[in-house]
């Protein structure tokens, strides 16, 4: 039976210790809105000012105009002009252009007799992502540059027309998508290595045999070490959530109180996994080390963060699912950009409950009151 006074007893206790500790707190206010301000800034997967070199054989008004239809889409910048394709190699190795225009001497000659005109673009393959988007920017640039010749010819209408409209990141800016992430995979790491300091703190300091001795349960001792932690994390989400959108402009169009309520079982999961790393480490070093790898490179690599979980091998989606990363960046994004309610993350908030239970149940498992 857990006893009320007893459990406010150890949880002041913490709190009183995290106060004297400036270094500590130092790490649990200020490095998460330093992590989202510097990943914010540095992580983005939207490509502009892409460098171009065009070699125009036609040099022909139709030529010089879809060159212009490039430059003026605000994505290409025209770097330079070439007079021979042989001059292409040399820049896309030095790295000074990302794509080549080869216009064909027979550009517009081929438009104005209506056949189908060719156009070659090189692209620097070595950055895969980079140069599918960029070959996307091509591919529509060169559709809307051909459905213009279009609308002056009757006979060459098409009797389909697309239009297609963005949902929840209406100008497709990746850094909406980012920074939500980012609050997800930050709080994860922080939040691990704040508690994974408690016992371990305790074994080194001498302190332990003193709480061995008091009549204060496993579970009264973890949730007594847990709540200040917590609060302190409920205050991180908030901070995090504020910058996101006055720094970076991400919109937030759900409620805040469900995404405290959510934010509050995701930390406690995560919270207790920092308690457990401790414990098993018993020295803050060792403990540090362990919770920056059971956290950081899970919760960047395999929550969906970074890379697509549908595209990873099996073996690897099967680990996902203890990651509680995973969910709750799920609820971030959901709640930030789509301003969904508890009916469509009702599925996320029951398993970071039970992640919740498991990292609680794990900590108070591996806590013995006893020396050894």
């Amino acid at each position: 039976m857990i006893n009320a006074t007893r459990l406010f007893a150890i949880a002041r206790k913490e709190a009183i210790q995290l106060r004297r500790d400036t270094k500590s707190l130092a790490l649990a206010f200020l490095l998460p809105a330093l992590l989202l301000v510097l990943f914010g800034y540095a992580i983005t997967w939207d490509v502009e000012d892409i460098n171009t070199a065009v070699v125009d054989h036609d040099n022909s008004a139709r030529s010089r105009e879809l060159v212009d239809a490039f430059r003026s889409s605000g994505y290409f910048t025209i770097k330079t002009y070439g007079d021979r394709a042989s001059e292409i190699e040399p820049l896309l190795k030095r790295g000074s252009i990302s794509i080549a225009l080869i216009i064909p001497p027979d550009f517009a000659a081929d438009l104005a007799a209506d056949r189908p005109a060719k156009l070659q673009a090189v692209v620097d393959g070595s950055d895969a992502h980079t140069a599918t988007v960029i070959l996307g920017y091509t591919q529509a640039i060169v559709g809307a540059y051909s459905a213009k010749l279009r609308s002056g010819r009757v006979r060459l209408h098409l009797p389909l027309e697309i239009q297609s409209r963005v949902w929840y990141n209406e100008e497709l800016k990746s850094r909406n998508m980012i920074v939500p992430g980012l609050i997800a995979v930050i709080m994860m790491i922080i939040a691990a290595m704040l508690t994974s300091l408690t016992i371990a703190r305790e074994w080194e300091r001498g302190t332990m045999e003193q709480l061995v001795a008091t009549p204060v349960g496993r579970v009264e001792v973890v949730l007594g070490k847990l709540l200040p932690y917590l609060a302190v994390g409920l205050i991180d989400v908030v901070i995090s959530a504020v910058l996101g959108v006055l720094l970076f402009g991400v919109p937030f169009r759900g409620d805040p109180f469900l995404l405290l309520a959510l934010s509050f079982f995701f930390l406690v999961g995560v919270l207790g996994l920092g308690i457990f790393i401790s414990t098993v480490a018993r020295t803050q070093i060792l403990a540090t080390q362990i919770a920056m790898v059971a956290t950081f490179l899970p919760a960047l690599l395999l929550s969906g963060f970074m890379f697509s979980i549908d595209v990873m091998p099996p073996a690897l989606q099967a680990i996902t699912y203890v990651i509680p990363a995973r969910y709750f960046l799920v609820v971030t994004r959901g709640i930030f950009l789509k301003g969904v309610g508890l009916e469509v993350l009702f599925v996320q908030g029951l398993l970071m409950i039970a992640l919740a239970f498991l990292g609680l149940g794990l900590a108070v498992l591996a806590f013995k009151k006893e020396l050894q």
